[in-house]
């Protein structure tokens, strides 16, 4: 008689590998160098073996890249500084309540409410 059942000895090799799959997960989450990061793990047990797999990556939105702010320079601050003047005179943003009670700026030149307007 033939059966597609797989020998007894994977069960004592399957508690074997799920204890070591605990025993890392746990050295994983208690690990100071993953600490601010999201994990997961997952174990799929087949006939007479079993494959699992982890994976890391850093917490916040993926979509979001942070991207390090170069210090401006004094001569880039004045440019700056004289830029932002120039569209204030230029625009005067003001804020305004519309009939529903929300605040919106209201710009004196077209094309402020877009950042253009002071070139």
């Amino acid at each position: 008689m033939l059966t597609n059942r797989p020998a007894d000895t994977s069960v004592a090799v399957s508690g074997l590998v799920r204890g070591g799959a605990a025993i890392l997960l746990s050295a994983m989450t208690l690990t100071t160098a993953y600490a601010g990061g999201v994990g997961t793990m997952s174990c799929v047990r087949g006939a007479g073996a079993v494959n699992c797999v982890g994976q890391w990556g850093p917490g916040g939105d993926p979509n979001v890249r942070t991207v390090p702010a170069k210090p401006l320079g004094d001569e880039e601050r004045a440019q700056a500084a004289a830029r932002e003047r120039k569209w204030l005179a230029q625009c005067q943003p003001e804020i305004r309540r519309d009939p529903y009670g929300v605040a919106r700026y209201v710009y004196a030149a077209r094309g402020c409410e877009y950042g253009v307007g002071a070139d």
